[in-house]
């Protein structure tokens, strides 16, 4: 050894440290202080700057901040792309552990790559390992196409993760930013899409659409939330912009429990459960006159506090979350303000699939039918109406979590069965006195049970209109349901809460069994 030689000098703890800061400080800077201001001046928070504001604070704790791609095509080997382009980690919200990743859009444009997308993947585990729900917010340009199939098979773990957590954790999904392509992929595979007015989400973007198809569209128009919302059902809350789409994301988890081995958290309940006399004039007693649902579950519900999910799409059914004596329920309700309340396609689409995910998380469900029947026409048959329609009967029938019927006014032919009546496993079924549960309504049901006698009368109106009386007094009441035990109970409107509460109570410990099987066929 020469002479010459000097041993390095090794750095002090203190400076290994500081080189440590120094590091991190970069690195959760993301593609720095330009494309920070740039992310505000859109009118969009950070990765970062989301995570801050969703969770409680000072319990995030971060995985993979020192995680760096591998990539060496197109001088990608040059770049460095801090926690590449992902924030993941664990964290609590209102005091419950969750998972969740945060795409970082400063760095490269949140382009998920192959290290990126396996980040993502590893927090969907750790869900699924701990019983914890998982949260993504997106925000992302799409696929890195440096990567090339890498970055594929990335999205194939997520994709394969997604499926794995369905029905075992809760998942939700915030689109603050593009979500395209294969990326769009992803949310439409978790429980939930909450989309902020800034977003788009779509498979292929306007230009390739022009290209191939030649039709115009802007992207808004294509992948805004009010497109996803109500012309293709994809998402299911709408959010001004990041801060309402986390704050929605925090009520959303409140009503659900971590995972499907715990029962949904129920809230301290010391109130008195009083009657509601006003609730007694809420519907008409004209089957024909129409009224909107929701006033009168707002005031059935814990603080009239109901969150309505897809309020936009399918209109003619109500769906959403709220509280009975402090116990999370799910709600489905004819909508008579909305094609008098007749489902069609999109309802029974938007129903069984509120109800599977009720199911899988023991959340109590109570259905509230006002239902004319299934919406007739060449377009609903052509449609499918029939698979459709029987998704409902299966996702009620197979649901074993309590279910308590309300009939309120109409509940005619199969949609009575479709809103889950008696025979399709429902626990407790009551009627108000303005119920009618007939196979068609009166005017229908003459015209063919007395098909005869109102061809041989002289005054064919007058007789039509007296037969048709005369079947609305024999059906258009509770009373011959009750009779036969379809209908447990008929109550005053105004003692709807009181009842559904005791229901709840002594359902609450409500156990079935199944016929051993991998899964149903559920109706595509």
């Amino acid at each position: 050894m020469s002479k010459d030689f000097k041993a390095p000098l090794h750095k002090t703890i203190d400076e290994k440290i500081e080189d440590l800061r120094a590091k991190r400080a970069k690195l959760e800077l993301g593609g720095g202080q330009a494309s920070i201001d740039k992310q505000h001046a859109n009118g969009k928070l950070t990765a970062r700057e989301r995570i801050t504001k969703f969770v409680d604070e000072g319990s995030f704790q971060e995985i993979g901040l020192f995680a760096q791609h591998r990539c060496t095509y197109f001088g990608m080997e040059e770049k460095e792309l801090p926690a590449d382009g992902v924030v993941t980690g664990v964290a609590k919200v209102d005091g419950k552990i969750l998972h969740l990743a945060s795409q970082d859009f400063t760095v490269a444009g949140g382009a998920a790559g192959e290290v990126h997308s396996t980040k993502v993947a590893a927090m969907q585990e750790l869900s699924l390992k701990t019983g914890t729900p998982f949260v993504f917010i997106n925000d992302s340009g799409g696929a890195r196409v440096q990567e090339g199939i890498d970055s594929l098979s990335g999205y194939g773990k997520v994709f394969y993760n997604n499926v794995m957590l369905s029905g075992s954790v809760p998942q939700i999904s915030l689109i603050c930013g593009p979500c395209a392509g294969g990326a769009a992929y992803s949310p439409a595979l978790t429980d939930f899409i909450i989309q902020t007015k800034r977003a788009q989400m779509f498979i292929t973007g306007p230009q390739v659409i022009k290209q191939v198809t030649g039709e115009v569209v802007t992207a808004e128009d294509l992948g805004g939330p009010v497109a996803q919302m109500n012309n293709s059902g994809v998402v299911h809350l709408i959010a001004e912009d990041d801060e309402d789409a986390l704050y929605q994301c925090r009520r959303l988890l409140s009503f659900m429990p971590p995972n499907n081995l715990e029962d949904p958290p129920r809230l301290p309940f010391d109130e008195a459960l009083e009657s509601d006399p006003e609730l007694n004039h809420a519907v008409p007693v004209d089957t024909k006159q129409g009224y909107d649902v929701r006033p009168i579950i707002t005031r059935i519900v814990d603080n009239q506090d109901f969150m309505e999910i897809q309020p936009g799409f399918a209109p003619n059914i109500v769906i959403g979350f709220a509280r009975i004596a402090g116990r999370p329920i799910g709600i489905i309700a004819n909508q008579p303000n909305a094609m008098a309340g007749a489902l069609n396609i999109d309802a029974s689409d938007k129903s069984a699939r509120f109800v599977r995910f009720c199911n899988a998380f023991n959340i109590p469900l109570v259905t509230f039918v006002d239902v004319p029947g299934f919406m007739p026409g060449v377009e609903q048959e052509y449609g499918g109406i029939i698979r459709h329609g029987a998704k409902m009967l299966f996702a009620y029938s197979a649901a074993s979590v309590p279910k308590i019927t309300v009939v309120m006014r109409k509940a005619f032919g199969g949609a009575y069965l479709a809103m889950c009546g008696k025979e399709l496993g429902a626990d407790r079924v009551i009627a108000w006195p303005t119920a009618e549960v007939a196979v068609m309504g009166a005017e229908g049901a003459a015209g063919i049970v007395f098909r005869k006698e109102i061809e041989a009368a002289e005054d064919k109106a007058a007789k039509r209109k007296e037969l048709i009386e005369m079947y609305r007094e024999t059906f258009a009441n509770p009373y011959v349901s009750a009779g036969r035990r379809m209908v447990d109970d008929i109550i005053e409107p105004s003692e709807t809460r009181k009842y559904l509460a005791q229901a709840l109570d002594a359902l609450h410990t409500k156990r079935e069994s199944r016929p051993p099987k991998k899964h149903g066929l559920i109706p595509l």
